[in-house]
């Protein structure tokens, strides 16, 4: 039977050869070359992952070494062919026009039940061990998992999304090149607010809103740093960067005038405007503005209907690994630093995905 369906399958006829592994099942179901005859039709039929699983069931079943040889040469085309199509198929991508601009690739939060079964298409798209796969799935907010041109993102993006393992990409001048207001003060919050703000060319000038216009809000600390001395196990002096505080930054996301506002708590002036009713504004202040900044913050809150992001932490602790390797572009956000810090771009990055997605949705 098995020289009567490799004629076929050689011929080019697969209904034949279908129909004679029907028969061939039907009097021996359990014949070994039975199963190995099936492996070779799906490979000849282009159902290559159904292949490999054939091959792989008979070399945990079987322990005939002929038939295990063929096996092995089996996964071996198989494995050559998807190799050599994921590679067209990124060439092919990537050559499409428009498809060279730079890109970024997020997996999405994953729940504890459902990460074996997504750590199994994450490793397989991706070419990597289940056991490293699984390492790499984020819980609470989404992860940057790559950036490159947008065409090889978009296409790893889709067979990730094929794979059951959630994910998305987006161009990166849609997310980080965003009309960005730095907030300078408030000069009214009732009963439409009034806030005056710094463009990205250094303008100042004012932007009036209703509370209902808010769509999100997005929150991240950044660490500050200060360089500090310390002993290494040896016991020898050496200087390094330490944190020694957090910057508080909060945006207010505007999508229907395609702009963001941002605020931060180490440059808000507070002598210049803090209109908070009566009964908002903190007692008996201390020389620190921290409580005159968290009464703001808790009276933002309270007006904004959007949902508030507040899982920066977990989402840049991955991002500022990828900072260097994208093009540069400006956070918008001055602390006073010595030298530029990734935190600062993975927030500026972080709140323009999520004004994206918000916009996608």
């Amino acid at each position: 039977m098995q020289e009567f369906v490799d004629a076929a399958l050689n011929q080019g006829d697969y209904r034949a050869a279908a129909d004679l592994l029907q028969t061939w099942k039907k009097k021996s179901p359990n014949d070994p070359w039975l199963m190995l005859a099936i492996g070779r039709y799906q490979e000849a039929t282009g159902r290559w992952e159904s292949a490999e699983k054939t091959y792989l069931r008979l070399l945990r079943q079987v322990t005939v070494a002929k038939i295990m040889a063929q096996a092995r040469q089996g996964i071996q085309r198989v494995q050559t062919y998807l190799t050599q199509a994921r590679e067209e198929a990124l060439e092919t991508a990537r050559a499409l026009p428009g498809n060279q601009d730079p890109g970024l690739l997020c997996l999405e939060p994953v729940p504890v039940e459902a990460r074996t079964a997504v750590a199994q298409g994450l490793a397989k798209v991706m070419q990597i061990d289940a056991y490293m796969a699984r390492m790499q799935l984020p819980s609470k907010e989404w992860r940057l998992y790559r950036v490159g041109t947008i065409g090889e993102l978009q296409y790893l993006g889709q067979s990730l999304v094929q794979a059951q393992a959630p994910a998305f990409w987006v161009k990166q001048a849609d997310c980080t090149g965003i009309q960005l207001f730095r907030g300078e003060y408030f000069r009214s919050v009732h009963p439409h607010a009034a806030i005056i703000c710094q463009s990205e060319l250094g303008q100042l000038g004012e932007i009036s809103f209703q509370w209902s216009e808010v769509t999100q809000v997005v929150r991240g600390l950044l660490p500050l740093f200060e360089s500090v001395v310390d002993r290494d196990p040896w016991g020898r002096l050496k200087r390094k960067d330490a944190t020694q505080d957090y910057a508080e930054v909060f945006d207010l996301h505007f999508h229907n005038r395609r702009c963001i506002v941002r605020l931060c708590d180490r440059t808000y002036q507070f002598r210049k405007g803090n209109p908070l009713p009566q009964s908002e504004t903190p007692v008996n202040q201390p020389a620190s503005t921290r409580p005159q900044w968290n009464a703001l913050l808790a009276y933002i809150r309270d007006r904004v209907a959007g949902p508030m992001r507040n899982q920066f932490t977990a989402f840049g602790e991955g991002a500022v690994e990828f900072i260097d390797l994208m093009p540069h572009f400006p956070p918008y956000i001055s602390l006073g630093r010595l030298q530029d810090s990734a935190w600062d771009a993975a927030f500026h990055l972080y709140s323009g995905l999520h004004f994206t997605r918000q916009g996608m949705s």
